[in-house]
């Protein structure tokens, strides 16, 4: 079976978001870094998961854990910006992460509309 847009944009998030720690590390950011480490990966595994769910409750709860996920990671990558700690561009991620909101937003709205 093939992956969905959500399956596919959220697992290239978290490559963007583990490549972007990487560069967090080298620049001796490790507190932020961690936690956009964790929210930023966390979205595509509970896409992931809801993908297994066993009912339709199963799913809009995975989702909607996605979703807070995804909003989580926004805020720390608002932070890196607004602060300027470190030395970073995090347009592009902020911009993905964004995207990732709207399309998890309409999921969780449309399913949960049709239980």
């Amino acid at each position: 079976m093939s992956k969905s847009i959500i399956q596919n944009k959220s697992f290239v998030f978290a490559l963007e978001i583990i490549q972007l720690y990487r560069k967090l590390q080298e620049q001796r950011e490790y507190v932020i870094s961690k936690q956009l480490l964790r929210s930023g990966t966390s979205i595509g595994a509970n896409v992931e998961e809801a993908s297994a769910g066993q009912s339709r409750k199963d799913f809009l709860a995975k989702m909607s854990i996605a979703s807070k996920e995804a909003r989580e990671t926004q805020y720390w990558l608002r932070l890196l910006q607004a602060s300027q700690i470190v030395n970073v561009d995090v347009n592009e991620p902020l911009n993905h992460v964004d995207e990732l909101i709207r399309i998890l937003t309409s999921i969780v709205k449309t399913t949960g509309e049709n239980l």
